[in-house]
C-alpha cells in the first residue's frame, strides 16, 4: 500500500471513506473546504474527536456524505505505535457511517460502542483523567522528587514499583480498595507537614490539595473533618 499526498480541496479524493484526524478546532473548517471540492454523495466521512459530535461535519452531510465521529480511547504520542486490539471506540452519527465504522473497528480488533451526542464531552473527560491528566500528575511527582534531592535518573526506578502495584490494586479491585497513605489513616499531622513543605512548590501544592479534597469526598478517609480543615486552611 502506498500513500499519496494531495492538496486539500484542490484534488478529488478517490476513496469511499475519508477519516479527518486534525485537531478539534480545525474539523469544521476542514469539512467546509472538502465539501466544496467534489461530489460527496455515497461517501462516508469520519472525524476522530472524542469531545465533538458528528455535527462538526454538517457541511459534508449537506453535500450527501454520511458522517460519524469515531474516537479511539487510546493515547497517541510520537515514537509509539499503540496496539489497537481491545481498544474501545466511541461511535455516533449517521446509520450508514456508524455501520462502516463498526466494520473498520472490528478489523482493527477494537470494540466499538455507540455513544449519545450529549455524553461525548464527559466521555472525553473520562479519557482525559486516564491518560493526559495522569501524565500531568507525573510531572508534579517529578517536581517534588527533584526538590527532595532525588536525581532525575533515579525517579523512575524508585517510583515504578509503587505505580505498578497501585495500578494492579485498582484493576483487581476498585478505587477504594486501592487507596492507601496518610489520608486513609487519618494522619492529619503528616498532611500538615506535606502542605508546609509544598509551599516551596505552589503548583505541586495546588495539585496535592485538589486531589486530597477529592479523596475526602469519594474515598474512605479517617478524621475527615480535621483533614478538611487542614486542607481548607492551606
Amino acid at each position: 500500500m502506498t500513500a499519496r499526498v494531495v492538496e486539500m480541496g484542490k484534488q478529488p479524493l478517490d476513496t469511499g471513506i475519508v477519516w479527518i484526524t486534525v485537531p478539534d478546532d480545525a474539523i469544521a473548517g476542514v469539512a467546509r473546504v472538502l465539501a466544496q471540492s467534489q461530489d460527496w454523495k455515497g461517501r462516508i466521512v469520519f472525524h476522530s474527536s472524542g469531545a465533538l459530535t458528528s455535527d462538526e461535519l454538517v457541511s459534508l452531510r449537506d453535500k450527501g456524505a454520511r458522517v460519524a465521529s469515531v474516537h479511539p480511547m487510546m493515547t497517541f504520542v510520537p515514537g509509539a505505535v499503540p496496539e489497537m486490539a481491545g481498544v474501545a471506540f466511541a461511535v455516533e452519527g449517521d446509520a450508514a457511517a456508524v455501520r462502516a465504522a463498526r466494520s473498520i473497528v472490528d478489523d482493527l480488533g477494537g470494540d466499538a460502542f455507540v455513544i449519545k451526542k450529549e455524553n461525548k464531552v464527559l466521555y472525553h473527560v473520562f479519557g482525559s483523567f486516564a491518560s493526559p491528566l495522569v501524565i500531568a500528575l507525573m510531572a508534579s511527582l517529578e517536581q517534588v522528587a527533584r526538590e527532595a534531592g532525588i536525581r532525575q535518573t533515579d525517579i523512575k526506578p524508585m517510583i515504578v514499583p509503587l505505580l505498578s502495584q497501585t495500578l494492579r490494586n485498582y484493576l483487581k479491585h476498585d478505587a477504594a480498595a486501592a487507596f492507601s497513605g496518610p489520608l486513609i489513616r487519618g494522619d492529619v499531622a503528616t498532611v500538615r507537614r506535606h502542605l508546609a513543605e509544598l509551599k516551596k512548590l505552589p503548583e505541586a501544592k495546588a495539585v496535592y490539595v485538589a486531589l486530597a479534597r477529592a479523596a475526602l469526598k469519594t474515598l474512605p478517609v479517617r478524621n475527615r473533618s480535621s483533614l478538611a480543615k487542614a486542607l481548607g486552611g492551606s
